[in-house]
């Protein structure tokens, strides 16, 4: 069995500006090290598939930059989508790739901005998901929840399967708190990663079923896969896919999936306040980066880009200096950072964007 990792790499990352910006989005920024997450990401998959099985799928801004970032990828494997049309038709994209050089090779798809703290155990679930997809299931990774979150969504899993993992019962939407905190007490709950293995033929027949819309652009993309002709029918195609996330497109809708538990300090750092769970603190419970002076603070995030940054007194607040504008914001108000960004637009300070 041939397994083909497909790397996630749109998106804008609006919750980390001003570090993140158009041109550099979250997975280009080095915040759970000293690579940038995507780097990070296709580092963690060295021993379960070569880089030449590697596809990474990412918008025309970033392409030079994701190429660049994943040393030896072949050319032919960067997967550029002339307009963001959400995760099912880049999904099958990449499907369609895979499936003109092995029909039944095995895809793991993966975001390029998530962090995993335990990478053996990584490896050895996402080792387990392939064994499962190779036998026609569709496999979902659902992480073991930590704390009652909000933020995700949620898979509701049911009895053991026969080939392993468990049947899921049910998606749920991201939960109110008093919901969550039932989820994580019921014991039957996990945390939805976005990430997938399956076959491509597999996923190929999922979408033919259950998003018969797409059908006949999958087919002209599927004719000229290989080809010459490639990217101009992929120009002319591509962006009257329907915008849809597999989540609903495929994985609400088929039979044959199956949710394999993780446990991998797993975290999809989705703002700053989630840089705690990625990097060490100091015995205050502090996270500093960069050239910064704290003083009498705690439980802090305190991010400097270029300039020596001061910060005294404060409690459980994010400080992030990027060179050109300054971010404070409380720890627990930190997902409304995208705000900043929206009355920026507004503003049409293009330059901060």
């Amino acid at each position: 069995m041939a397994l083909y990792p497909v790397i996630m790499a749109g998106g804008s990352g609006t919750r980390f500006w001003p570090l993140s910006r158009q041109a550099r989005p979250k997975q280009f920024l080095p915040l759970a090290s000293k690579q940038p997450l995507l780097t990070d990401t296709a580092q963690r998959l060295k021993g379960l598939a070569p880089v030449k099985n590697t596809f990474i799928v990412c918008g025309p801004v970033h392409a030079k930059t994701a190429a660049k970032l994943v040393k030896g990828l072949p050319k032919g494997n960067l997967l550029v989508e002339p307009v963001a049309r959400n995760t099912a038709p880049a999904i099958a994209l990449a499907a369609l790739q895979v499936a003109a050089r092995d029909p039944k090779g095995v895809l793991a798809v993966l975001p390029s901005d998530h962090h995993v703290g335990d990478v053996k155990g990584f490896q050895r679930t996402l080792a387990e998901a392939a064994r499962i997809a190779e036998g026609g299931h569709i496999v979902t990774l659902g992480i073991k929840p930590a704390r009652p979150e909000t933020g995700y969504g949620y898979i509701q899993v049911g009895d053991a399967l026969d080939g392993g993992g468990r049947r899921v019962k049910a998606f749920k939407e991201k939960p109110d708190l008093k919901t969550a905190q039932e989820y994580v007490a019921g014991g039957d709950y996990l945390w939805n990663g976005g990430i997938f293995v399956f076959r491509a033929d597999v996923m190929l027949e999922a979408f033919q079923k259950h998003m018969p819309e797409m059908q006949k652009g999958l087919d002209a993309l599927q004719k000229a896969a290989g080809k010459r002709t490639f990217p101009a029918v992929l120009k002319r195609v591509f962006p009257k896919l329907p915008s849809i996330s597999i989540d609903y497109g495929v994985m609400e809708k088929a039979e044959n999936i199956a949710v394999l538990d993780g446990d991998f300090g797993w975290s999809d750092v989705g703002s700053f306040a989630a840089i705690p769970e990625v990097r060490p603190a100091d015995a205050q419970g502090n996270v500093v980066s960069g050239d910064a002076v704290l003083v009498d603070c705690t439980n802090c995030v305190v991010l400097s880009d270029k300039r020596t940054l001061s910060v005294v007194g404060m409690h459980d607040v994010v400080v992030v200096d990027s060179g050109d504008a300054v971010l404070v914001v409380p720890k627990d108000k930190s997902q409304d950072v995208r705000k900043v960004v929206e009355a920026l637009k507004a503003k049409k300070r293009t330059k901060l964007l």
